[in-house]
């Protein structure tokens, strides 16, 4: 009996702190675990290097470059040795497309972004390194979904949802880190990203430098590699029409 009554008192523990457990606490969790918010929101530039790799004709690699001052974003994205520009600065938006052959000096044409394509890349400026940091002023609802195992370890799933967009996040219980991001878009893309490593900057944030990155519409798993410098003075260039 006595058994019995310590394991009733036991589940009702674990179930009260389950149900204790808010989808704010997990993002404080993943903060603390990757240098505070403080940090995170002393961020003020960022510069990012990727690279997709599927061993494919299609790999490429990607140069990001945000400055929240100044609403912009510069995204550069090369592929067979040809560099496309995506750029996004106050109400601008514009892309450069690369002209002749790539064993010449590269000249452009400019053509305008269509004011949905700007209205994404002025999401992507404020939620490419962390779509949740002050997540209800970008217009999201956080939902705790619960806690379930992936790869071995107990994780805990928040959805953010909001603008047409979903993300579901997976956060490691034990380190707080994110595992897993999962973004549906509004057309019904879905994006998976599983991050096996992170990496420390010299700024003081820790960041997912090793993932594996699936879209719905490609449907090939990507290894993809990252590194970012935080705070980083950007010339004005690259926000250069």
């Amino acid at each position: 009996m006595k058994n019995k009554i310590i394991g009733i008192l036991t589940f009702i523990a674990i179930s009260t702190a389950s149900f204790a457990q808010t989808a704010d606490a997990v993002f404080d969790k993943y903060f603390e675990a990757t240098g505070g918010k403080t940090l995170w929101r002393g961020v003020t530039t960022y510069s990012m290097k990727q690279s997709y790799r599927g061993n494919s004709a299609a790999d490429y690699d990607m140069e990001i470059k945000g400055s929240f001052a100044d609403a912009s974003l510069y995204k550069a994205k090369t592929i067979l040795k040809r560099t496309f520009i995506y750029g996004v600065k106050g109400t601008e938006g514009w892309l450069k497309v690369p002209l002749g052959s790539s064993d010449k000096a590269t000249q452009y044409e400019t053509k305008d972004l269509s004011e949905k394509e700007q209205l994404n890349m002025r999401r992507e400026l404020k939620e490419t390194l962390l779509p949740f940091l002050d997540y209800q002023d970008k217009g999201y609802i956080a939902t705790l979904v619960g806690s379930e195992t992936m790869n071995d370890s107990k994780v805990s799933q928040v959805e953010l949802s909001g603008n047409g967009i979903k993300y579901n996040l997976y956060f490691d219980d034990v380190t707080g880190l994110l595992v897993r991001k999962k973004l549906t878009l509004a057309n019904k893309e879905v994006i998976t990203e599983d991050y096996t490593k992170y990496a420390d900057s010299a700024y003081g944030i820790k960041y997912p430098s090793e993932s594996t990155y699936l879209s719905s519409v490609d449907k090939r798993t990507i290894k993809l590699t990252t590194n970012v410098v935080f705070n980083d003075k950007i010339g004005a260039e690259f926000f250069s029409r």
